[in-house]
């Protein structure tokens, strides 16, 4: 089989490197010449473990192909893919279809043989439809069809999650159609992976769905954690005697400073202007996109108050600025909200992220950039671990003892266990458990008294 993907971004190349992989031959087709040149000499334009050594692997196979040339990557294909962005409206948060139906007229041109045209962009409902309107306009004659399969890919995992997926979704009402796509995925079909075969709209709202629902977990546990401070909880262990509940999983019940990322910010703002349209308010999505949007607010308030009230002339070291790790991705990253705050409020700010440096870089300024974590301490009035990155999870407390003015951790990620901060004589703030002043839990010195 052969299959064309337009658009190499995050979701084209991960996507059509993944189906090289199962033995399809693939041609990624960007209008970016650059780009394209680039890939073509094996530089990723993505931080995603794994994706260098498999794009290498598949070009030197002969399956995976970049090109420039639409038409090139369309010739014989029984599939092509649309993986073009679809960023938020600044307007309202709407998702926005240009580059869908821009790229949806271009196929058009060059449709002379039955094609599945794929959706595998985040859509509003509707789109598959729209999209063979667009085609079918452009084109009368073509002989197509259009089915939505929405990605499921974390950043810093994609490649396993596209190889071993929960579900594959199929949205379409042509048998055609769908016997294509089920030999696509036949290596997961043989697998026993759950083909979930629906008609578009129901396919398109499950990605958005599914998003919302991950966001609502993560939203619902911050604020379960707020709770526990003012009672003398810990959401840890509230968290996992949740989690062990079948019915609800363990599963993004991890409390922090809010979500970000690519995928959840833009996601729930578009179910809610998906609902408000169609009068089906998603209430309780609207809820969770204003409370995450004040919980990143309220974490640089934290690191001020674990200062003192003030930090005003004070070095703050920021541990991690991408939105999650393994990845180098910042967009609506909690960082980008805690250190302009920050910053207003007169810290001096130093940081550092294994991978997402540069680009933070172009939209942050006045920051002290330092290769690691021991640089950005160095006479820090306090530490903020702000993403979990495995070189942030063994730091060495007696080395950190020695380089900070003040022993003031805030970790907005739990990754220390309290009582491995015990008798260390930190200041040490988390998420949702007990607070330690000099080595002792606040807590326990409440109740003594």
């Amino acid at each position: 089989m052969k299959i064309g993907v337009v658009g190499t971004g995050y979701v084209g190349l991960v996507s059509g490197t993944c189906f090289a992989e199962f033995g399809i031959d693939v041609v990624c087709v960007d209008k970016d010449a650059g780009k394209i040149d680039r890939l073509k000499q094996g530089q990723i334009p993505i931080y995603e473990p794994g994706l260098e050594d498999l794009v290498a692997k598949q070009v030197k196979a002969g399956r995976l192909h970049f090109t420039t040339d639409l038409a090139n990557a369309m010739a014989g294909a029984d599939a092509v893919f649309i993986a073009v962005g679809t960023p938020p409206s600044v307007i309202d948060g709407q998702a926005d279809l240009t580059y869908v139906f821009e790229a949806a007229k271009e196929i058009a041109q060059y449709l002379n043989h039955y094609t599945v045209i794929v959706n595998k962009s985040t859509v509003p409902v509707g789109t598959a439809r729209r999209v063979e309107e667009v085609i079918r306009a452009a084109n009368p004659n073509a002989d197509f069809d259009v089915v939505s399969n929405p990605e499921f890919l974390r950043e810093g995992a994609a490649i396993d999650d596209f190889m071993r997926p929960d579900r594959v979704v199929v949205g379409t009402t042509s048998e055609r159609a769908r016997a294509v796509m089920k030999e696509l995925y036949r290596p997961l079909y043989i697998n026993e992976t759950p083909m979930v075969m629906t008609t578009p709209e129901s396919s398109e709202i499950i990605k958005y769905a599914s998003n919302a629902f991950l966001a609502v977990k993560i939203t619902f546990i911050n604020e379960i954690a707020n709770l526990c401070e003012s009672v003398g909880g810990n959401v840890q262990d509230v968290a996992r005697g949740m989690g062990l509940d079948g019915r609800i999983g363990s599963k993004f019940l991890h409390a922090g400073p809010g979500y970000g990322g690519s995928c959840f910010p833009k996601d729930t703002l578009a179910l809610v202007q998906i609902g408000q349209q169609h009068q089906a308010p998603q209430t309780i999505v609207e809820t969770v996109v204003d409370v995450n949007k004040a919980r990143q607010k309220s974490m640089a308030d934290r690191v001020i108050t674990a200062c003192g009230g003030t930090v005003k002339g004070k070095k703050i070291a920021i541990l991690g600025i991408a939105f999650k790790p393994n990845t180098d991705d910042i967009r609506e990253a909690p960082s980008l909200v805690i250190i302009p705050a920050l910053q207003a409020a007169g810290a001096k700010v130093a940081a550092t992220d294994p991978v997402a440096m540069d680009n933070a870089k172009k939209v942050l300024s006045d920051v002290e950039w330092c290769d690691d974590a021991y640089a950005a301490m160095t006479d820090a009035d306090a530490v903020v671990i702000v993403t979990e990155w495995n070189e942030f999870r063994g730091l060495n407390m007696d080395r950190v003892a020695d380089l900070v003015k003040r022993k003031c951790i805030i970790d907005m990620r739990n990754i220390y266990k309290l009582p491995e901060m015990e008798g260390r004589g930190f200041h040490y703030i988390s998420i949702g458990r007990p607070e330690l002043v000099d080595g002792k839990s606040t807590e326990r010195m409440r109740i003594a008294s």
